[in-house]
């Protein structure tokens, strides 16, 4: 075993690679010494870049099981597979169109099975996949029980591949928690307001997408040679208990 990150000479898959989390992945693999092939549906205005070169990009919907085929075909080789692409919006599930809770499940859930299954036989020894799973799929995921269901069925589904592909094929699961994107002021406000959702993780801060891409470097390396089938946690420490809270409260009232 080599105690080194350097991925010189693989391939690397990652799926909406081009902007976000998946832009500080495609990032990490690059400064490591992959080649990336970045896939989403649309092609941003500038790919990631790293280690003095550029990710590829081949506009790809990860739900369609005939475009992943013609993909594949394209591909001499596969060594590691990130399946990133996904997402929601806040919609509690009473609310809102039936489709549109189902093409949340087939972003964050089927497409990465399709991508997986289709990859897979384009995979050498000592291959890998890392699923972007999510705290969501972990615990109650009110607004988005849809997205939450899926990632919980992500989770499950690194286990049984983890097991199915085994030692050929190495499967792991990155459990996300709050990640600063281009795109966090939509959900939290302005500059105030992330700082704010940042102070409640006890590392103070959101994460960094390039953080996420080391992670991702780590379980597709040597270094994580024995690691399959695993949930690993990247949040910051999680979030403050809200007991914690009320019992301060409870405490100040009765003094």
């Amino acid at each position: 075993m080599s105690l080194t990150l350097d991925l010189a000479g693989r391939t690397v898959v990652v799926t909406g690679g081009a902007r976000g989390v998946g832009a500080g992945i495609s990032r990490a693999f690059l400064e490591a010494g992959a080649d990336v092939i970045a896939v989403a549906r649309r092609e941003p205005d500038a790919l990631p870049e790293g280690g003095g070169r550029k990710a590829a990009f081949v506009s790809l919907d990860v739900r369609d099981a005939d475009a992943a085929e013609a993909f594949a075909a394209g591909l001499d080789r596969v060594d590691v597979l990130v399946n990133n692409a996904g997402g929601a919006p806040f919609l509690p599930l009473a609310d809102g169109p039936l489709r549109t809770h189902l093409k949340i499940i087939e972003l964050n859930l089927t497409g990465p099975m399709i991508m997986a299954r289709t990859l897979r036989p384009l995979m050498p020894d000592g291959s890998s996949v890392v699923n972007i799973g999510s705290v969501s799929g972990v615990r109650p995921s009110p607004g988005t029980a849809a997205y939450g269901a899926a990632k919980a069925g992500l989770h499950s589904l690194t286990q049984s591949l983890a097991v199915e592909w085994a030692p050929r094929v190495r499967v792991n699961t990155l459990v996300l928690g709050m990640i600063r994107t281009e795109l966090a002021h939509l959900h939290y406000g302005d500059e105030a307001g992330v700082e704010a959702v940042g102070r409640t993780v006890p590392m103070g801060r959101l994460g960094d997408p390039f953080e996420v891409g080391a992670a991702c470097v780590y379980l597709a390396s040597d270094l994580a040679s024995y690691v399959t089938g695993s949930q690993m946690l990247l949040h910051g420490g999680g979030e403050r208990p809200a007991f914690l809270d009320a019992a301060t409260v409870n405490k100040e009232e009765s003094r």
